[in-house]
C-alpha cells in the first residue's frame, strides 16, 4: 500500500514540476505584434497546468514558478527575477496567477472536458487575473507615478491583450482535451 501512495505522489510531483517548467518556458516565449506590443505564452501555460492538474496541483505549479522568480532565478518575462518584479506595477498580473489557477482548475474539473466548458473555465480564470492585476497596477503605478484611472489602466494593460489571450485560451483548450486522457492526478485533479 505504501508503494502505491509513493508512486502516485511521485507522479503528482513530476506533473507539478513539468507544469512549472512549462510556465517558465512559455514566459520566455515573446510574440511581437505589429502594434509594437509583445505578449508571452505564460497564460497559456497556466491554463494548461490548472486544467490538466486541477486547482490544487495547478496552483502548486504557479506557486513554484513564483517562488523560483522571487528567489532570483530569471523565470519572469524578459529573463527578469526578484521580489522587485513581483512588487512592481505589473507584478499583480504575476500574483494574479494565484487566483487564475484555482479558478480555472476548479471549474474545468467540475464542468468537464467539452471545448465550451474548458474555454469558459479559462476565461473565468483570466477575468480574475485581469481584475487583480489591473487593481494592483493602478495602486502601485499611482504610488510611483501619480494617479491613473481604471479605464486608462484597462486600455493599457488589458485591451491590447484580449485577442492574443483569446487565441491562447483556444489553443490551451485543444491541448488540454488532447492530454487529459494521459494525465491522471486523481479525482478532479485532487
Amino acid at each position: 500500500m505504501h508503494k502505491t501512495v509513493s508512486k502516485w505522489s511521485a507522479r503528482k510531483l513530476a506533473y507539478v514540476g513539468i507544469s512549472t517548467a512549462l510556465i517558465v518556458v512559455c514566459t520566455w516565449i515573446a510574440v511581437p505584434l505589429p502594434s509594437g506590443i509583445a505578449f508571452t505564452m505564460q497564460t497559456f501555460a497556466v491554463c494548461v497546468a490548472a486544467s490538466l492538474l486541477g486547482w490544487k496541483y495547478g496552483t502548486l505549479a504557479v506557486v513554484a514558478y513564483l517562488l523560483l522568480g522571487a528567489v532570483g532565478l530569471p523565470v519572469f518575462s524578459g529573463f527578469r527575477a526578484g521580489a522587485g518584479v513581483l512588487l512592481g506595477a505589473t507584478g499583480g498580473y504575476l500574483i494574479g496567477f494565484l487566483f487564475m489557477a484555482p479558478c480555472t482548475g476548479l471549474l474545468s474539473s467540475q464542468f468537464g472536458n467539452s471545448p465550451a466548458s474548458l474555454v469558459l473555465s479559462m476565461i473565468s480564470g483570466e477575468i480574475l487575473l485581469y481584475l487583480f492585476g489591473t487593481v494592483w497596477f493602478v495602486n502601485v503605478y499611482a504610488a510611483k507615478s501619480g494617479p491613473m484611472g481604471y479605464g486608462s489602466a484597462f486600455a493599457v494593460c488589458v485591451l491590447p491583450y484580449l485577442l492574443p489571450d483569446a487565441a491562447k485560451i483556444a489553443l490551451a483548450a485543444v491541448v488540454v482535451r488532447r492530454l487529459r486522457p494521459y494525465v491522471t492526478v486523481g479525482q478532479g485533479g485532487i
